[in-house]
């Protein structure tokens, strides 16, 4: 018996009590934090009156399962059950109700359910998702709560918004899934047919009919080889007709339907109709031409009369075993072999060749090897070679030529696409100077020095001869600008003759102008940087290619080579001086390399001069040569920069720099302004142009004319042969012996 509630009868519940806490009203789920709801417990944790909370521990042991949500770990698995609801009717007197087949997709990730019914043929009901996808709440009384995966199960109903589902089967998963649970599952059961279903089926049965038919099935062969063509190249000999000629075919069988197209090849100025097709797309009969069938004996099928006469009762089968079918035998794949000839409607067809997938089919199905093809064409005619009459002394040799080549002579065309890549762009000239002296006897021509200017837009060659004083020569122009031929051809011949080239000419060379001898001693630095930058052009100033030579040349003697050039470089600094450097490469090769391919590798190695010319000294060169030609122009240059400046940076590129001075014919020669730009320019190849523009302004900010210590570069234009400023002076020669024969020991 409970004590009455009187003082003194009653305990104190918070006796050995510990947590007074009030509880969160958040929880995790599936690692996900969300509200709890109605599962929110009392003071200190403790459960309210009536309250069911989830139980502390899985089913499945710890350590077994993953940990990952369940969005993750059942991610695109779905429960699929087979199921039924039967629908009442009440406006139709020959069914009372109607069983209607469903599918119920269960989804593990979110324990969503979706009802889908198939479509069933001319069923006339709007048929499809019955149930679109969400949480289903259970049936009252328990309408808070949702489906999950434990109140499913075989031969079991469920209710989903008042409407019974009986389920019957599941699939192969849901059943393992089930099973992997813990959870029996029931046998299946049965769907029962309604009274409109056995009506709709009987009525479909009787429209089905009781003759035979005959069975043609084409699908699988055209499913299997669509759009698989045998091609073959075969020929039709029409020479025995008048004004017939062999006649080049293509026959193409096509394996979806056995049909044969045949096209023919026109040649150029045949005289017939440029219309391919020879025979268009269809069954090629193998004994062609065929007689003129008569009306109706020709049909798909064919009729028997089994007994009764005509039109009283009598009785029609199909003739399966077609008694009276005419049959023509038409040409299949077994037929066509290189070598066979087919018959086309009275002509005979060889086939010559085939293409490669019409082998590997004949490989694959046939096991055939031999496809040798067979001679279609004639042999072609002897090439008639078209000889043109000799030179003829007049005129250039191109101008001869086209008066040969057409009945109103033409003027020769010259490589206008070469001239616009090579002519004259900016601060780039492509012209090449080089140094040279004549080969002679005579003491007075001995010392003579020429500029051989070689122009790579149109390939000519001009020979000036700078003055020099108390020579008793008057210098210039030596040789005017032409093309130049080399020496020992013939004059009068129908070959065009040879003239010289770029890659003719580097420093070493002997040529032969004119009859004139002359040995080229050495170049400019522009032509020596464009060799070097065009070195697939010029062999010579290719330092991969020289030192492949020099590398043959020196490996047998590697060690002799190395004690060489430390003999050279007595101070121990790793550098030598060029003309050392210059009389050990020529002793190594034994002559193999040329002066230009010494001075190329000398070039490479060489070390930087340091006392480069400072920039106020080049600025007040400039100003001095700026205030000679009285340029003024300096506001106007800087506008043109701030206007090219679009995003307003203060910084411009380099070549943007050279087109606007040029532009403004800014008097400067163009080594000078080469250098000055140079100086300007960035890692990324921006030049500041105010600071350009007010360096160069000799108004606002002059120069002091004391700092101009040395003379300024020589421009290109007046190149008279003296070693440039740029010149190579020493020679660090261990990256050479690293890179010819490895590492120094």
């Amino acid at each position: 018996m409970a004590l009455p509630l009187l003082p003194g009868n009653t305990f104190n519940r918070n006796l050995g009590k510990e947590k007074f806490h009030k509880s969160q009203h958040f929880g995790y789920s599936n690692q996900v934090s969300m509200l709890l709801g109605a599962e929110k417990p009392g003071i200190g944790g403790e459960p309210l009156l009536g309250q069911n909370l989830k139980p502390k521990y899985s089913v499945y042991p710890r350590g077994i399962g993953s940990d990952a949500p369940s969005w993750v770990a059942f991610d695109k698995q779905v429960l699929s059950f087979h199921a039924y609801f039967q629908e009442a009717i009440t406006d139709s007197r020959e069914e009372k109700f109607r069983i209607r087949q469903c599918k119920i997709y269960f989804y593990l990730e979110d324990d969503t359910i979706q009802v889908v019914e198939p479509h069933v043929k001319n069923s006339g009901i709007p048929q499809g998702t019955i149930v679109r996808r969400h949480r289903i709440p259970l049936p009252p009384p328990y309408d808070e709560e949702f489906y999950k995966v434990d109140h499913f199960n075989i031969n079991k109903e469920i209710v989903l918004y008042a409407t019974p589902y009986m389920i019957v089967n599941c699939d192969q998963f849901t059943r393992n899934f089930l099973q992997k649970l813990g959870v029996r599952l029931n046998p299946p059961a049965p769907v029962p047919e309604d009274a409109y279903t056995l009506h709709r089926k009987r009525e479909q049965d009787a429209m089905q009919p009781l003759r035979p038919y005959e069975r043609m099935d084409t699908l699988k062969q055209f499913l299997e080889h669509d759009r698989h063509v045998l091609r073959f190249y075969c020929i039709w000999d029409d020479t025995s007709s008048m004004y017939g000629d062999l006649r080049e075919l293509i026959l193409h069988y096509y394996l979806a339907d056995d049909s044969v197209e045949i096209l023919e090849v026109i040649p150029k100025n045949a005289g017939r109709d440029a219309i391919p097709v020879f025979l268009h797309r269809g069954k090629l009969p193998k004994y062609g031409p065929l007689p003129l069938p008569m009306p109706g004996e020709i049909t798909a099928r064919t009729v028997l009369n089994t007994f009764g006469p005509m039109g009283h009762g009598s009785h029609y089968i199909i003739d399966n075993l077609k008694t009276g079918a005419v049959h023509h035998e038409i040409y299949k794949d077994c037929d066509l072999t290189i070598g066979s000839a087919v018959n086309l409607w009275g002509r005979k067809i060889l086939l010559c060749d085939c293409d490669p997938f019409t082998r590997d089919f004949y490989k694959t199905k046939y096991g055939l090897e031999d496809f040798t093809p067979i001679q279609r064409r004639p042999p072609p005619p002897p090439t008639i070679v078209r000889k043109f009459p000799p030179y003829h002394g007049f005129g250039s040799e191109e101008d001869s030529l086209c008066s040969c080549l057409s009945v109103v002579p033409k003027p020769p065309q010259k490589d206008f696409r070469k001239f616009m890549e090579k002519d004259r762009c900016g601060l780039d000239s492509n012209v090449l100077r080089f140094a040279a002296k004549i080969i002679t006897d005579i003491p007075i021509d001995k010392d003579r020095m020429f500029i051989i200017s070689f122009f790579l837009s149109d390939d000519t060659i001009l020979v000036f001869e700078p003055p020099q004083r108390n020579s008793g020569i008057v210098g210039g122009k030596f040789m005017e600008r032409a093309r130049i031929k080399k020496p020992g051809q013939e004059i009068y011949k129908s070959e065009m003759s040879e003239y010289f080239k770029p890659e003719d000419l580097f420093v070493g060379a002997k040529v032969i102008f004119n009859c004139h001898n002359f040995v080229l001693v050495d170049a400019d630095e522009y032509a020596f940087n464009y060799m070097e930058n065009h070195s697939d052009e010029f062999p010579v100033a290719d330092i991969s290619k020289v030192l492949i030579k020099l590398r043959q040349a020196g490996e047998p003697k590697s060690r002799e080579i190395k004690q060489l050039f430390a003999a050279c470089d007595s101070g121990n600094k790793n550098m030598i001086g060029y003309d050392q450097f210059r009389n050990l490469l020529a002793r190594i090769s034994d002559g193999a390399l040329s002066e230009h391919e010494i001075m190329t590798v000398g070039r490479h190695y060489s070390v930087p001069d340091p006392g480069e010319v400072d920039l106020s000294v080049l600025l007040a060169v400039a100003q001095e040569q700026l205030k000679r030609k009285a340029f003024e122009q300096f506001g106007k240059l800087s506008d043109v920069f701030a206007y090219n400046d679009r995003e307003r940076t203060g910084l411009v590129s380099s070549q943007e720099v050279k087109t606007i001075l040029k532009a403004f014919r800014v008097p400067l020669a163009d080594d000078l302004m080469r250098t000055i730009l140079s100086r300007f320019e960035d890692e990324h190849g921006k030049i500041c142009y105010q600071k350009l523009t007010t360096g160069l302004n000799w108004r606002e900010k002059p120069a002091d004319v004391c700092q101009i210590r040395e003379p300024p570069p020589q421009p290109e234009a007046e190149y008279c042969g003296q070693p440039t400023s740029h010149a190579v002076k020493c020679i660090c020669y261990i990256p050479l012996l690293e890179d010819l024969f490895g590492l120094q020991e």
